[in-house]
């Protein structure tokens, strides 16, 4: 009895710290997936390390009827480019405002055909929703190098796999005011101010009806910032500045 007691514990033991090291790797991975700053493949951007006062402005999601146009205007009437990562089956369904965001000579950016987290997804799934978003971005016009950003910034491996093997860089941010729900346009345009530095590469969500807040807030942002001597470049002009 004392013999099976003594066993039954050790099994007890092992079966706990088996437990323990599935957990922790479970966490570690979870901490992967949504880091701004680290993926296990290829090359990730969060901001660009520069002493000059460079910034680039980022919208995600989208073409949307709500909000495209009048961002637009607010970009045009300040002479400023900004970097679009579109999402596929948007382009496909409004394809003149995919086409006015390229006229306009802005960068497209690549978010996926679907906006589905891209975790635990296959190898081919991955390239059909990056290759049909290419594809869709290509007939508006826009001629230049497509960076990629995760929705909703979830990566682990199938993504970043494919990304490095096609030499392509993935995005990401480090100042994003409203990706945890829908704050007014002064908290958006605080935040914005109060964390930009050089080099950073900021996040709104301003295309859909739900986003006029942020839309609001893009003009005071922009006017501010260029008060305090900063320039404005797509994500790929910040990069090549490195």
């Amino acid at each position: 009895m004392i013999l099976k007691s003594r066993r039954a514990r050790k099994w007890a033991l092992v079966v706990a710290s088996a437990l323990v090291v599935v957990l922790g790797a479970a966490i570690t991975l979870f901490a992967v997936s949504k880091s701004r700053t680290f993926q296990f493949f290829g090359t990730l951007v969060d901001r660009v390390d520069t002493s000059e006062k460079v910034v680039a402005l980022t919208l995600d999601d989208g073409p949307d009827p709500a909000g495209t146009q009048a961002i637009l205007a607010t970009l045009d009437a300040r002479q400023v480019p900004a970097t679009f990562f579109l999402i596929g089956r948007e382009i496909a369904a409004h394809p003149d405002l995919a086409r006015a965001i390229a006229a306009a000579g802005h960068e497209i950016g690549n978010h996926s055909f679907s906006h589905d987290r891209m975790i635990g997804v296959t190898p081919s799934w991955v390239a059909d929703e990056v290759e049909a978003t290419d594809a869709l971005i290509r007939t508006t016009g826009y001629t230049g190098e497509i960076l990629f950003r995760p929705p909703n910034g979830k990566k682990l491996f199938a993504l970043p796999q494919y990304l490095a093997a096609h030499h392509r860089t993935t995005i990401t941010w480090d100042v994003a005011p409203d990706s945890d729900g829908t704050p007014d346009a002064a908290t958006v345009e605080r935040a914005v101010v109060g964390q930009v530095r050089p080099g950073s590469i900021v996040l709104l969500h301003a295309m859909y009806a739900s986003r006029e807040q942020t839309r609001r807030a893009i003009g005071p942002i922009l006017d501010q910032l260029k008060q305090r001597g900063y320039r404005f470049v797509t994500v790929s002009q910040l990069i090549a500045s490195r």
